[in-house]
């Protein structure tokens, strides 16, 4: 059964009356929690494309991008897009849910961030709006500042971005220190760790793009500490 199919079905068990985010409630076992990261990301995107005024098509196509909506199953993620835009809940209710929900697992709830961040820039305008609303969540989800430095450091676009911020190292570090970050964030971000920390496999394309920065940031720092002759 696709992820897409179990969507469908926790979507049509709400009672008449209920919230999307009392999904999120029954979504408490291993298989069902994967199935809770995708519809966490698909919703917080639509609130934050709320909170910003507008739903461009890069974002939308950036949902895809994501989770690699097969044809099939895109009117069941769009049905869940707008169920999230118009349900009353504000975010901060769906986000406090979702925190519940993985409150075992941090590096989850970070994968979940990382997902947000991806949609976000997607149009290659990252608005104030979207970085209020991200912050927003990333508190309540209990993301320290510095991961979320990390996290805009990766994803938001910058002519120069720090690489020592998307290792979440710092220039004061050794060099062999920054080595051990770099490899712990590059097998962080193997697949099958994601999946282990409940990543549904449609999802795991994000760790492609982190894995990118990940080693461009590693490869300036080198670069910089021990250059060639």
């Amino acid at each position: 059964m696709s992820v897409w199919t179990r969507i469908s079905n926790a979507l049509a068990a709400l009672a008449a009356g209920e919230g999307l985010s009392a999904v999120f409630e029954r979504l408490r076992t291993p298989p069902e929690r994967r199935v809770g990261f995708t519809i966490a990301v698909i919703a917080l995107g639509a609130k934050m494309a709320k909170a910003d005024g507008r739903v461009t098509r890069d974002e939308v196509a950036a949902f895809r991008e994501v989770f690699s909506i097969p044809a099939e199953d895109e009117a069941h993620a769009a049905r869940l897009f707008n169920l999230a835009r118009q349900d009353v809940a504000g975010f901060d209710d769906y986000a406090r849910k979702i925190a519940a929900l993985f409150d075992d697992n941090h590096a989850t709830l970070y994968d979940l961030m990382e997902g947000l961040f991806h949609i976000a820039v997607a149009d290659g305008n990252y608005h104030p709006l979207e970085d209020d609303f991200l912050l927003a969540v990333a508190r309540i989800f209990k993301i320290t500042d510095a991961e979320f430095r990390c996290l805009r450091a990766r994803f938001v676009p910058d002519a120069a971005p720090d690489p020592y911020a998307v290792l979440d190292a710092s220039p004061e570090m050794a060099l062999e220190d920054i080595r051990k970050q770099w490899r712990k964030l590059v097998k962080d971000s193997h697949p099958d760790i994601m999946a282990a920390r409940g990543v549904p496999r449609e999802a795991v394309r994000m760790a492609e793009k982190r894995l990118i920065r990940i080693n461009a940031a590693w490869e300036e720092i080198l670069a910089e500490r021990e250059p060639v002759a």
